[in-house]
């Protein structure tokens, strides 16, 4: 494994630090880069917890901004919409699309970052890139671009694309996020220093989309999410 680099794209949140501590468990964390994407979210809260993490792991900490390729999106999570963060389950919210995707779907965004982590892993001799996807955010087409066969095609694309140098790790495509968290309570996760609230406050607001399933996947698993407790 000493000769493998691998590419993590790192939100701060629990699924892609979760990817980050399966990554440096296997490889090192000389061999491992965290790539952090700015996209024109309404907060920083998961790219300051990134560069935390990236700390305590002592891996490489990259950062890139795609904010104008979404410029022209209504996605509830942009600055450059109005919209507010819905504050129902994704179920609710799907109830209401009529199976469209939700609103704080970001159009393609998995697409576009994984096309750019190509790119910068084959810059600095990566062979797999690492992404937190999985089953309870491409339920019911909530985020399509989670889903096990976009993950396929993607994969396909960037294997070929590379000239069969470069493939993608989606470990948690088939799971769900409370089998990524027991994964990463095995790993001794830092959750602690994650952010994944769609609101920018001091605390997490705890009834977002993704709040809801984060508090959940941690009950799941019989213990509290570090970041309510007090709350």
């Amino acid at each position: 494994m000493e000769n493998i680099k691998a590419l993590v794209l790192f939100s701060g949140g629990v699924d892609s630090t979760t990817c980050l501590g399966m990554a440096v468990d296997r490889y090192g964390a000389e061999n491992v880069i965290a790539l952090s994407v700015y996209y024109g979210q309404k907060h920083d809260k998961e790219i300051k917890s990134a560069e935390k993490i990236s700390q305590y792991y002592g891996v490489i900490w990259k950062t890139l901004d795609l904010t104008t390729i979404f410029a022209d999106s209504d996605c509830s999570l942009l600055n450059s919409s109005e919209r507010d963060i819905p504050q129902e389950s994704y179920a609710e919210q799907l109830s209401e699309t009529g199976g469209k995707p939700v609103s704080t779907y970001v159009p393609f965004r998995n697409g576009l970052f994984i096309a750019s982590a190509a790119s910068i892993a084959l810059s600095n001799e990566c062979s797999v890139i690492y992404y937190g996807a999985h089953s309870d955010d491409a339920a019911g087409n909530a985020y399509p671009d989670c889903s096990e066969s976009f993950n396929k095609a993607m994969n396909d694309a960037v294997y070929i694309g590379s000239g069969e140098q470069l493939r993608i790790v989606a470990p948690f495509v088939e799971m769900t996020k409370a089998d990524i968290v027991k994964k990463g309570l095995e790993l001794s996760v830092p959750y602690e220093l994650t952010w994944s609230c769609y609101e920018g406050g001091d605390k997490p607001c705890g009834v977002c989309g993704t709040c809801r399933d984060r508090i959940k996947a941690f009950e799941l698993n019989n213990v509290s999410d570090p970041l309510m407790k007090g709350i």
